[in-house]
């Protein structure tokens, strides 16, 4: 659903608004042409300014540096883990692709880096360019136990902090990169400790290792490159499933489909291979020809779409089973619109 990606104060901008905006885009653009993102980002900043807002957060898409919502210096520009995809437009290593990533970061500005482990071309930028620069387990750092998790940077210390609504080690990471936001832009936006510990529990993010309690459990994950797919594993290892794992993938050609199978293919039973009907969608039999080449004897079916990979999915599965959807946004999106699920 489009609306999902403008959203006010946590409420989807609806239809209204958002044709008004594009109407608006249209009148005046004349003869320029517009890419899809390029529209909607432009709808989003007129819905924005319309809009009383204290702050606008922007979720960066490919790359950054050329990215439509890089159109406006950012206050304050936060920089998660840095992996290796879309290589054709951004580099075929971790070095180069982090110049990209770097472009966010504006002069004067404040850059926050939450890449454990950051690229020296991305550490080099930021100190030229912004006015403050805070690097993960540098500036601030995070450690967790059974009971609960802390939060520290150079003069601030937050104790016994309750897990958000997250799944994964990689998202102590970047939650600690939102709290060492949240501490530069005080004097700004002055955010108490006692509203971030009753906002961390209401934390969560619609197809980011989204669990679905129930029989079978359900996992939707929007891993779609080999270092995500990989974190998707290492999650699903730490999950207590007694039954059968099911995996329903389905992938765009521009991704690294063979690591990205690699890196999970000791944790899925049976395989549930299914179409996109977008254009860079990759059909299920070269899904299914690349997990034959790593596991001939990997038990796998080929379906035309999502929904019938799904459906079959949760035939198959048992009671103490799970369902794991991954490969592309589109793929969970499908089964997201099956269920309904609003958060």
């Amino acid at each position: 659903m489009f609306n999902e990606r403008i959203r006010l104060a946590s409420v989807f901008a609806s239809d209204d608004q958002i044709c008004e905006a594009f109407s608006r885009i249209d009148s005046v653009r004349g003869d320029i042409p517009l890419t899809y993102f390029e529209f909607a980002t432009l709808a989003a900043f007129i819905i924005f300014s319309q809009s009383k807002l204290d702050i606008v957060l922007l979720e960066v898409g490919l790359g950054g540096r050329l990215d439509a919502t890089n159109l406006f210096p950012a206050d304050l520009a936060l920089i998660t883990s840095i992996g290796i995809d879309h290589t054709d437009w951004l580099g075929s290593d971790r070095e180069t692709i982090a110049v990209e990533k770097a472009g966010i970061i504006h002069a004067g500005k404040i850059a926050v880096i939450a890449d454990p482990e950051p690229p020296k071309s991305l550490l080099s930028i930021a100190n030229d360019k912004a006015d403050k620069v805070f690097i993960l387990n540098q500036d601030y750092r995070c450690d967790r136990n059974l009971d609960g998790w802390w939060w520290t940077s150079t003069d601030k210390k937050l104790s016994d902090l309750p897990f958000s609504g997250l799944h994964g080690n990689l998202q102590f990471d970047n939650l600690s990169g939102v709290l060492m936001s949240i501490t530069a832009l005080q004097d700004r936006l002055p955010v108490s400790d006692g509203t971030i510990r009753k906002a961390l529990p209401k934390v969560k993010l619609q197809g980011r290792f989204q669990v679905i309690a129930g029989r079978p459990l359900v996992v939707l994950d929007v891993s779609h490159n080999p270092d995500s797919v990989a974190l998707l594993a290492e999650n699903l290892q730490q999950q207590d499933v007694a039954g059968k794992t099911h995996a329903v993938v389905a992938m765009l050609k521009d991704k690294d489909i063979e690591e990205s199978l690699k890196n999970i293919i000791s944790s899925i039973d049976y395989w549930y291979f299914a179409g996109l009907d977008v254009s860079r969608g990759e059909s299920p039999e070269v899904l299914n020809a690349v997990l034959k080449k790593l596991d001939p004897a990997g038990n796998s079916q080929v379906y035309a779409d999502v929904n019938e990979a799904w459906n079959d999915a949760l035939e198959q599965a048992g009671d103490d089973d799970r369902i794991v959807v991954f490969g592309s946004f589109h793929t969970v999106g499908v089964i997201l619109e099956n269920l309904d699920l609003n958060i």
